[in-house]
């Protein structure tokens, strides 16, 4: 292989690993944006990213506590620190979950009622607006790796030919319903998980 067919080589697979690798991270965002939704049941996850003003910083209440799932509608709560205990309430309160924490002793134990049926429609837009914006953010990435690919042909020093760029740019469109056919997958599965009543 000439030297310049092997740079070509470079820049194009480096193009392909940027463009899945920020596919995945839209992804990934998206993931965690939906644990963090409430449904009907207690889920752990819900509660870890909850911001707890501990000793003048914002710090994720996973790092100040041990979340546990008590019963399919309650969970609870074991600061690390007891100390913290009613900046966590205050925290779990202020959340905008609809949720009421009550203390027991070093342990603050939290009802998870489930929501109303308007509530449930308002969450399921809310989940699919998400996945939109985690579509947009995909289709995003498939076009700036076209963009690099075209570039990379129109420089006559990379020798890039028409056939290798169709090629990757095929690519590209295949990363793309991969990662949308994903995000669609978690839509169906939290929206089921929101109507489960």
């Amino acid at each position: 292989m000439l030297e310049f067919e092997k740079e070509i080589a470079v820049d194009l697979d480096t193009i392909m690993l940027e463009c899945e690798d920020r596919m995945e991270k839209s992804v990934e965002y998206l993931q965690r944006e939906l644990r963090g939704m409430r449904t009907g049941r207690a889920n752990a996850s819900m509660l870890e990213f909850i911001k707890v003003d501990y000793y003048g910083s914002q710090t994720d209440l996973r790092e100040l506590a041990a979340i546990h799932v008590a019963e399919a509608t309650q969970l609870l709560v074991k600061p690390f620190d007891p100390g913290a205990k009613a900046e966590i309430v205050n925290a779990i309160t202020k959340s905008g979950l609809g949720l009421n924490p009550m203390t027991e002793g070093n342990q603050i134990r939290i009802n998870v009622p489930s929501p109303s049926s308007d509530r449930r429609k308002q969450l399921a837009i809310q989940v699919k607006k998400l996945a939109e914006e985690s579509k947009i953010g995909v289709r995003n990435e498939r076009r700036d790796a076209n963009k690099a690919v075209d570039a990379l042909v129109g420089d006559k020093k990379s020798g890039l030919t028409e056939d290798a760029a169709d090629r990757a740019k095929e690519d590209v469109d295949g990363f793309t319903k991969k990662h949308t056919a994903r995000i669609d997958e978690l839509v169906e599965k939290k929206v089921a998980e929101i109507e489960e009543v």
